[in-house]
């Protein structure tokens, strides 16, 4: 199995306080998702992030395919880091780690995932041909509103 590794940073011009009450809230991941995702959250206990909360979602990532996917926070350090892991969904690896440290400015914020796709052969070919190009998208459109959200009100 090939495995894939995506990493983001992102200056934030707010205090550590502000960074992870966004971000450690499951309702915000919407508005920092693209619409043309179709991403809906269908099943979470509404509470900020703890090790084992399991979140559920509707995705649309390829031309109104609806695909179910759930997540489980397997790790949380208040106010440094919280880990998201693929329970079920789309791919056959899905390892999602988001730090968050303080600066002189506000925060740094560094996303790595790591991912793998099942179907071994073909699910290289989609990676080359849509994944990559897809997650590029979705994190690009995250830089983009949490810079609209935090960096464009200072």
């Amino acid at each position: 199995m090939k495995v894939y590794k995506k990493e983001t940073i992102q200056h934030i011009n707010a205090s550590i306080e502000e960074c992870w009450a966004f971000f450690s809230s499951p309702k915000n991941l919407q508005k920092i998702t693209p619409e043309t995702m179709g991403f809906q959250i269908t099943d979470y206990d509404g509470k900020s992030m703890y090790a084992g909360q399991i979140i559920q979602y509707k995705v649309s990532p390829l031309a109104g395919l609806k695909l179910s996917w759930t997540t489980e926070i397997t790790f949380v350090k208040d106010k440094e880091y919280f880990i998201d892991e693929q329970r079920f969904g789309p791919y056959a690896l899905w390892h999602h780690k988001h730090f968050f440290e303080p600066t002189e400015n506000g925060v740094k914020m560094t996303d790595v995932v790591h991912y793998a796709l099942p179907l071994g052969f073909l699910g290289r070919i989609m990676n080359t041909l849509v994944v990559k190009n897809k997650l590029n998208e979705i994190f690009n459109y995250r830089v983009v509103k949490v810079d609209e959200i935090f960096n464009s009100k200072k």
